[in-house]
C-alpha cells in the first residue's frame, strides 16, 4: 500500500520501534523515529545536530523548532514520496500542527495508530531491562535474560539497569508521556485519523492488528 503517511504513538515501552519496522515492511514505505533523526544529524554533524546536542549535554529537552525542522527536512525528501511511517512523532499539538502544514498539499496523515498498554505492564517492561556497560547490548531480565546472570552474552561486561529504567523513574515517564500526549490523542481523534490499538498481545497480534486498521 504504497503513499500511504502513518504515525505510530505510545508510551515509552508500547514497542512503537519494533511495530514501526513491521508496518514499514508490510506497506513498502520508509520509517523514522526522532532518535533517529537526532542520531543521523549528531553523526553527520550537521548545524542541527550540533543544536540538538547542545541542549542533551545540558539534560534539557530539545526544543520544538529544532525537532519539527529535523523532521521537516526528511519529509521533505524524495525518497519519501511513496509513504512513510514516523515512530514517535509529534509529542506535542505544536508538532502535529507544523506536520499537517507541511503535508498540506499531499493528502496529510492517513492514519494515526495509537498503541496502548496499561501502566503495569509498561512497568513491568522497562523496570526488567538490562544494558552491558561495555558493549551496550540490551537484555531484560524476563524476556531475555542473559544466560549468565549480571553478564553479558556478547563480551562478557556488566550488565546495569539504567537510572531511568527504575520502577519510579519509569512510573514518572509513563506520568509525562501520558500529560502532553492527550491534547495529540483528541487532536487526530476530532480529524477521525485516529485508531486505538490493544499493545498487550504477542508482536504478532498486535502488528495484524496494525495492518488491519490501516488496511
Amino acid at each position: 500500500m504504497p503513499g500511504l503517511k502513518v504515525i505510530l504513538l505510545g508510551p515509552p515501552g508500547a514497542g512503537k520501534g519494533t511495530q514501526a519496522a513491521r508496518v514499514s515492511d508490510k506497506l513498502g514505505v520508509t520509517r523514522v523515529s526522532s532518535g533517529d533523526l537526532f542520531r543521523g544529524h549528531q553523526q553527520k554533524d550537521t548545524e542541527l545536530g550540533r543544536l540538538a546536542r547542545s541542549y542533551m549535554e545540558r539534560g534539557a529537552l530539545v526544543p520544538d523548532e529544532v525537532t519539527i525542522k529535523m523532521l521537516m527536512a526528511w519529509v521533505k525528501d524524495p525518497r519519501q514520496a511513496q509513504g512513510f511511517v514516523i515512530d514517535g512523532f509529534p509529542r506535542t499539538l505544536t508538532q502535529a500542527e507544523a506536520l499537517d502544514t507541511e503535508l498540506a498539499n499531499s493528502g496529510g496523515i492517513d492514519k494515526v495508530l495509537h498503541i496502548h498498554v496499561s501502566d503495569e505492564e509498561l512497568i513491568r517492561r522497562l523496570s526488567g531491562r538490562l544494558i552491558c556497560r561495555q558493549c551496550q547490548t540490551p537484555f531484560h531480565s524476563e524476556f531475555s535474560p542473559p544466560a549468565e546472570p549480571g553478564k553479558c552474552d556478547n563480551c562478557g561486561g556488566e550488565l546495569f539497569q539504567r537510572a531511568d529504567d527504575m520502577p519510579e523513574a519509569v512510573l514518572k515517564r509513563i506520568e509525562v508521556y501520558a500529560n502532553e500526549t492527550k491534547p495529540l490523542v483528541r487532536y487526530y481523534k476530532e480529524k477521525g485519523k485516529l485508531v486505538e490499538i490493544n499493545g498487550e498481545g504477542s508482536i504478532e497480534e498486535v502488528g495484524q492488528a496494525l495492518i488491519e486498521a490501516i488496511s
